[in-house]
Order: C-alpha cells, then sequence, then structure tokens
C-alpha cells in the first residue's frame, strides 16, 4: 500500500508541475495575435464540463468503491482498481489542462485559456491520493 501511494504521489506531483509547464509553454510558443473563433471556446468548455463530470464519476465509480473494499480486506485485484481510479482521474484532469495549451494555440489569448489550466490543476491538487481506512467509510 505503501509503495502505491508513494507511486500516485509521484505521479500527481509530476502532472501537477506539467499543467504549471502548460501554461508557460502556452504563454511562450503561443501565438501572440490570432484571429480565433469563438465557437471553439464555447465546445472546449462543454466538453470540459463534461470532462469534470466524467471525472467526479470515475473517482466515486472506481477510486471510493475500491478503497472501501481495501479497508475491510485488502487485496491485490481491489489495489489495482484503486491505482487505476486514481491514474484515470489524474489524466482526465490533464486532459482540461492540456485544453488550455490546445486553446492558447488555436489563438486564444491567456485568460481563455486559464479557467482550463486552474481547472486541471484544482482538481488534480485536491484529488490527491488518501489510503483506504475505516474512519473514511
Amino acid at each position: 500500500m505503501d509503495e502505491a501511494l508513494k507511486l500516485l504521489r509521484t505521479i500527481q506531483v509530476t502532472l501537477l508541475g506539467s499543467v504549471a509547464l502548460y501554461a508557460v509553454v502556452g504563454e511562450v510558443l503561443g501565438p501572440s495575435r490570432g484571429s480565433a473563433n469563438p465557437t471553439v471556446n464555447y465546445v472546449f468548455t462543454m466538453i470540459g464540463v463534461a470532462l469534470v463530470g466524467i471525472i467526479l464519476v470515475v473517482r466515486k465509480t472506481l477510486v471510493l468503491r475500491s478503497a472501501a473494499a481495501l479497508a475491510e480486506q485488502p487485496d491485490g485485484l481491489t489495489l489495482n482498481h484503486w491505482k487505476t481510479g486514481y491514474i484515470a482521474t489524474y489524466a482526465l484532469c490533464e486532459a482540461l489542462a492540456l485544453f488550455g495549451l490546445i486553446l492558447r494555440f488555436l489563438g486564444f489569448n491567456l485568460q481563455q485559456s486559464l479557467p482550463f489550466y486552474i481547472g486541471g490543476f484544482v482538481l488534480l491538487f485536491f484529488f490527491g491520493p488518501r489510503a483506504p481506512s475505516r474512519q473514511s467509510i
């Protein structure tokens, strides 16, 4: 369990750093001016909202159920489901942040990309791995 927590924390910190890197890369390499179609921003926003919903569902179905089962009786399969749930959650949070970088390269400004960076970062930060315990059930 301790090795799994260490692995998940390492992944989390690495992905948090990559979100910050996306913002820097978007500012340095992104177009300084562009004629961006506002419809694209609306589409990405709708997909982003749906992605947050998917993150919450994945967390509830994989992470929380597996954590409850691990607290009762630990086994390898349940531990793998628990780790997979966290990794899937982190990948979806990272995808949300990537939307900000994509928008930046499509010609949108930082103010339009920033909600995606912040959303991905905050979700990654707050969904940190926690060891399953009987008190959390």
